[in-house]
């Protein structure tokens, strides 16, 4: 159950429920008039006036000097909804001597006022409580989720030696599904089967929604379904609900095909939403178009339930465009049909739209204002997020769980170390520190924000009777995108021994994604090994995750493999493989999958099209006219506006190719202020092509906008020091220590016997430390024979020539590649990966080396692979 913090105040949603009946007749008033004299043996409350004909005279009031006056009484009190009648009754009862019927009755008339503590009270002072009373009782806690209060009356009515009866039976088994009590209720299935109450359409019913309510209990749901003698729609709507609820949609629509054709039941808006659901969770739009068109022509295109369920259909699987008609033509609109429309909105990036729905709402509440936070989240509006989470506090409103989560999702979009303490705080004063959500999206946030001493506190002080598999793959995926490689391989290996981690889909993902960081093609063998026994291979995700892995180990053919077998490829899928090609810097090849994309007719989203523009930087021919009638179409052709990154891409396109005017010019007439990430592309490409003139009017640009990563300072510094201007050059790092940015430090690693072995810059850590140097020396030696020569304006310090040589001789990636010549056989290729770009003399030194050698050498950096053979490398020195 999810941790609540109540709201000062809730937001109300008249517009949700019908009009309320007109109010009671003032009856509660009479008992405490004084009773009048009167000689006859009924006592009236009120005279009758004589003046009135007997057609226009009212009816008497009640007479209180029986116990019938008082069940009449309370009748009323429950016809029109009057609490403080009840109560008045409850209190003229006090003066008869105890009546069980008017007792008993008391009790289930404040059930349906919704006063359960009232009566509870009544129901303690019973000297014999009926098994009406009981089963009441137990329902109405039962519904009022305090499902423990029903299980301990039902414990007491058993006990009293009260026998169930049917309702009863529903009761308890409810109560038992709401607090997931899974024992008690096979305990009370076997008392229904003992008694013969399973015979009945209802128990079975009610014990089919307790088994569906957990996950791996459909065995139990099919057992009871098809035992039973006689079913209804609630039968057929528990199944088919359940098998949604278990992701198994093909089944559900089958139950529904047998349902409607040959036991001939007609299907309600229940069985309509459920299917919808099916049709949303299996992507089958079509089939979602057919169970629509049923609605209708069953009389359900007007029914709420059913409308909100197409909304997340057409949300899913149709357009924007569908969801908007749908919306317009519903005749009755809730909050749910509102918030479902946030959700569209911010599905289909449109923010602003979602937004603008907020604002309309006549009523708002927390899932409101939870739906707007989480798509803010899935947007990248990480700041906006975090402002409506302030707004809700300030407001009072009632904050879930999954209000904390969204909010901490934020903080780890916005990765700002100062506001995640924050916001940590706030859950920790308020009692959601000890939520496991929470918690384990706290410490996810902690490793984004690049607090992982704090998250390795927070995961070696969780508990273990507590699920920790998501805890484990966090901080596996936290090391790796941290630059930890070997903790992130050690904490897996240690998992998959000790069995803290289930491998269910997500963390397949998760960790096939850490493999591709870190170039783990073993390991990441294995999982997919591991997917294809569980069946996991079929879900699509997992896939998706297998092709980006053997892309990111420098194995396109098995990413290519892999796609060609999938049966229905969504966005993700092709922008995969095209990601994969673009890596690999294979231009055409990703040209040609964006040809196969358009034919299927798959429309592409922000990521392809910057993956697409990035391809053209990595063709054979110069085809920027090709790549800019691309970007200029974007709007009209996809509809997709474009953003700094296709900014910056596309700059990076022109730069490459030589059009650096042209790309400056584009840059200074865009209609928004550009981004420090598109002057960065253009810098860049100004320090491959030396173009210092225009690097200088950039770098002026760069600074000017005070940037707040150290890249930028750096890669003016690079500029600065290629042209010799090293005064210059200090200046600009003296800024950047100045301002307390650091560099992120270069570090290369090999894998090596399922091991990770990393280097850092001068780094004698590595337990074969001598031998990597001594052969390091040797191999310097013989590359330069082979007219290799150091370049030390890669080398940023200011210090003496013989200095810069040492420098550069013991680089991160010199280590790892000597390292691997050692322990691979002759002639079989070293792999290695860098987190970051590899520098200018360290791609000439491996040029020679694969001439020395005559082995390949596979380099993956931050630009992508670098393939160094016989003194060639694949990116034609442009990275």
């Amino acid at each position: 159950m999810s941790t609540v913090i109540h709201p000062q105040k809730r937001p109300l949603l008249r517009h949700c429920f019908p009009t309320k009946p007109p109010p009671a007749p003032p009856y509660s008033s009479f008992l405490s008039l004084p009773k009048p004299k009167s000689h006859h043996h009924h006592h009236l409350l009120i005279s009758s006036p004589t003046s009135l004909s007997r057609h226009t005279r009212p009816k008497p009031p009640p007479i209180l000097n029986d116990i019938n006056s008082l069940l009449s009484l309370l009748n009323l009190s429950v016809q029109y909804s009057d609490a403080d009648l009840a109560k008045a009754v409850h209190a003229s009862s006090l003066k008869f001597p105890e009546d069980s019927h008017l007792r008993n009755s008391l009790v289930l008339a404040y059930l349906k006022l919704g006063l359960l503590n009232h009566s509870l009270n009544v129901f303690a002072s019973l000297s014999c409580p009926t098994l009406v009373t009981y089963s009441s009782l137990i329902s109405g806690f039962a519904k009022s989720n305090q499902g423990s209060k029903a299980i301990q009356l039902f414990m007491k009515m058993r006990a009293e030696g009260v026998e169930p009866n049917e309702f009863t039976f529903v009761a308890i088994l409810s109560a038992c599904a709401r607090i997931l009590e899974l024992e008690l209720g096979f305990q009370v299935h076997g008392l229904a089967i003992k008694m013969g109450f399973l015979d009945s359409t209802f128990v079975a019913n009610a014990l089919m929604g307790l088994y569906g309510k957990f996950t791996g209990s459909l065995g139990f749901v099919f057992k009871v379904f098809d035992e039973m003698l006689q079913r209804d729609v609630a039968s057929w709507n528990t199944v088919i609900s359940s098998l949604v609820k278990e992701g198994m949609y093909e089944k559900a629509f089958e139950y529904f095909r047998v349902m409607l054709g040959i036991y001939c039941f007609r299907a309600d808006f229940f069985t309509i939403s459920a299917v919808l659901s099916a049709c949303e969770g299996s992507n089958d739009f079509m089939k979602g178009k057919e169970v629509h068109a049923h609605a209708i022509r069953i009389g359900l295109e007007g029914n709420l339930s059913v409308n909100n369920a197409l909304i997340g259909l057409y949300t899913k699987c149709g357009s924007v465009g569908d969801v908007v008609v749908l919306f317009e033509s519903m005749p009755v609109r809730d909050v749910i049909t509102w918030t479902e429309m946030i959700t569209a909105y911010m599905e289909f990036g449109l923010v602003d739209l979602a937004v603008e729905v907020f604002n309309e709402m006549p009523e708002k509440n927390c899932i409101s204002y939870n739906a707007l936070m989480a798509g803010f989240c899935r947007n990248g509006e990480g700041l906006k997020a975090v402002k409506l989470f302030i707004e809700m506090v300030e407001e009072g409103l009632e904050l879930t769980d999954f209000s904390l989560s969204s909010v901490i999702n934020a903080c780890s979009l916005i990765m700002d170390a100062n506001t995640s303490e924050q916001i940590q705080g706030f859950c920790v004063k308020f009692g959601f520190g000890s939520n496991v959500r929470v918690e384990a999206a706290l410490l996810d946030m902690c490793i984004r924000c690049g607090r992982m001493a704090d998250a390795e506190k927070m995961f070696h002080m969780w508990p273990l009777e507590h699920n920790s598999s998501v805890v484990y793959t966090s901080m596996l995926c936290g090391y790796a995108r941290n630059g930890q490689p070997d903790e992130s391989i050690s904490l897996f290996r240690r998992c998959r021994l000790e069995g803290t981690m289930d491998m269910d889909e997500v963390t397949l993902t998760s960790v096939l994604g850490a493999c591709g960081t870190l170039g783990f093609q073993e390991i990441g063998e294995q999982i997919h090994c591991h997917a294809l026994k569980t069946g996991f291979v079929n879900d699509l995700g997992v896939l998706n995750s297998i092709i980006s892995m053997y892309a990111k180990c420098g194995n396109m053919n098995g990413a290519i493999k892999i796609f060609s077998v999938i049966p229905i490829r969504d966005v993700v899928s092709w922008n995969a493989l095209i990601a994969g090609h673009v890596l690999h810097r294979q231009g055409e090849e990703a040209l040609s999958v964006w040809s196969e994309m358009e034919a299927a007719g798959m429309q592409p989203d922000t990521v392809t099209l910057l993956l697409v523009i990035s391809a053209y930087r990595h063709t054979n021919l110069d085809l920027v006219d090709d790549c800019r009638r691309l970007f200029l179409s974007m709007r009209t052709n996809y509809d997709i506006e474009p953003t700094s990154q296709h900014y910056a891409s596309f700059v990076g396109v022109l730069g490459h190719w030589g059009f650096l005017e042209e790309a400056e010019e584009m840059i200074e007439k865009m209609t928004v202020e550009p981004k420090a990430s598109v002057w960065r592309a253009l810098l860049d490409r100004c320090r491959i092509r030396l173009n210092t003139k225009i690097g200088k009017r950039v770098a002026k640009h760069l600074l000017a906008m005070k940037p707040q990563d150290p890249s930028t300072y750096i890669l003016i510094s690079n500029l600065y020091s290629a042209s010799g201007r090293w005064h210059c050059s200090e200046m600009v790092r003296e800024d950047m220590r100045q301002k307390g940015f650091q560099k992120n430090p270069a570090r290369s690693w090999i894998i090596h016997k399922n091991s990770v072995h990393s280097f850092y810059a001068r780094d004698k850590l590595h337990h074969q430390t001598k031998d990597i140097y001594r052969g390091l020396k040797i191999l310097d030696l013989e590359c330069k024979k082979a007219g290799y020569v150091q370049d030390t304006s890669f080398v940023l310090h200011e210090v003496e020539e013989h200095q810069k040589k040492d420098f550069l001789l013991y680089h991160s990636a010199k280590l790892a590649t000597t390292y691997g010549l050692l322990m691979t056989k002759r002639g079989e290729a070293v792999r290695i990966v860098k987190n970051i770009h590899v520098c200018g003399d360290c791609h000439t030194f491996m040029k020679f080396v694969s001439i020395i050698t005559k082995r390949e050498i596979l380099l993956r950096d931050a630009s992508g692979f670098h393939c160094f053979r016989n003194g060639q490398c694949s990116c034609k020195d442009y990275w």
